[in-house]
């Protein structure tokens, strides 16, 4: 049985998981959301779907992430770390060795610093914008749909929203969003975009 994520015990401790860009200013800023259209790689929102982390790969990239936004923050981090690989705290899927974790958390700290590379965001739904994931996705696709044309990084936005909204990602539905043809999606997708597309459904 699944566990489900203890988010309360970082919010006890005023762990700071989420931040929206700070330096990029919004094309557009509604009260419900903010669109970039040139996107945004300071958008950080950890936790935001019930998606757990499944790899040591995408562990290490959630400790660089709060070990950024934190550095500030007067708190035990060591501790956040720990209790977030700690698998019946709900927030991952793997057991990891407890020498394998400390090798991990040196890396993070030794390499620490710059901005941690993330992935390009177009949208940002507001917090408490009482939206519907159906609601939010029909934002996504008009938005999106302003593009002049269909190419590898719009299909990507549109996985991520997907994905963000719990949404299984398909041909047929990112075609809906884009309001073009199954076959042009198909035409513009690289082995890279199909092997993430993958990826990303298996963590719904």
């Amino acid at each position: 049985m699944s566990r489900e994520r203890n988010i309360k015990w970082l919010n006890n401790r005023h762990v700071i998981y989420r931040r929206d860009p700070i330096n990029d200013i919004p094309t557009i800023e509604t009260n419900l959301y903010k669109y970039y259209e040139d996107g945004t790689h300071e958008a950080y929102h950890l936790f935001n779907s019930r998606a757990k982390i499944t790899t040591y790969r995408s562990l290490k990239w959630h400790f660089y992430v709060l070990h950024y936004l934190n550095q500030d923050n007067n708190i035990d981090i060591n501790s956040v770390f720990e209790f977030i690989a700690n698998k019946e705290n709900g927030f991952v899927t793997f057991f990891i060795s407890d020498k394998k974790l400390q090798d991990m958390i040196k890396d993070v700290f030794a390499l620490s610093g710059d901005p941690p590379v993330n992935k390009k965001r177009k949208i940002l739904f507001k917090d408490y914008s009482g939206l519907t994931p159906e609601q939010k996705m029909s934002i996504v696709g008009k938005l999106i749909g302003r593009s002049r044309r269909i190419d590898e990084e719009v299909i990507y936005q549109c996985m991520l929203d997907l994905n963000e909204y719990r949404q299984k990602i398909t041909v047929s539905r990112i075609a809906g969003l884009l309001n073009c043809s199954a076959r042009t999606i198909q035409r513009n997708m690289c082995d890279k975009l199909k092997k993430e597309k993958k990826l990303l459904n298996n963590e719904l």
